[in-house]
């Protein structure tokens, strides 16, 4: 999302136009994967102040209004982004917990399509994949260097 469409974004969700929900929206498009806590210290450089409430308040609204996704991955702070709508899935460093995104590996969404949904009716799968990003597979034992990923393949860790 180019920065100057921002103020049209969220109209177009209809949510109100703020100084909070531009800086989080705008952060969050320059630093996929954030948490809340670097969302707090990139957003008061830019404002000068506003609360933790306020940017989790605008994560909420955000969330809400699907323009951006909230990821969990099990004992990390929850990540946000602005990659939605498209099923896709991460891959999440061990060691480092740098977060990044992995396209559907068999198709448009045959994760979808689960075996026995027990009644659901499904309309979104989450998938995280884990291992060790290119900076910390060197420093772990036993890893198959011949199948890791290329250098850049992960974004860097949230600061």
């Amino acid at each position: 999302m180019h920065l100057s469409e921002t103020p049209m974004k969220l109209r177009a969700a209809q949510l109100r136009v703020t100084a909070p929900r531009v800086a989080v929206l705008e952060e969050l498009t320059s630093r996929p994967h954030a948490d809340a806590d670097d969302l707090v210290v990139a957003v008061r450089e830019r404002l000068g102040s506003v609360s933790v409430q306020a940017v989790y308040d605008v994560l909420r609204a955000l969330t809400a209004a699907g323009l951006v996704r909230r990821i969990e991955p099990a004992g990390h702070p929850a990540r946000y982004e602005t990659r939605t709508g498209d099923n896709h899935h991460h891959v999440v460093c061990r060691s480092c917990g740098a977060v990044g995104d992995v396209d559907c590996a068999v198709g448009a969404a045959p994760c979808l399509q689960a075996d026995d949904p027990d009644g659901f009716t499904i309309d979104e799968a989450e998938v995280i994949y884990w291992g060790y990003c290119t900076e910390c597979r060197d420093d772990v034992p036993g890893i198959d260097r011949s199948t890791a990923p290329q250098p850049g393949s992960l974004s860097e860790p949230a600061p």
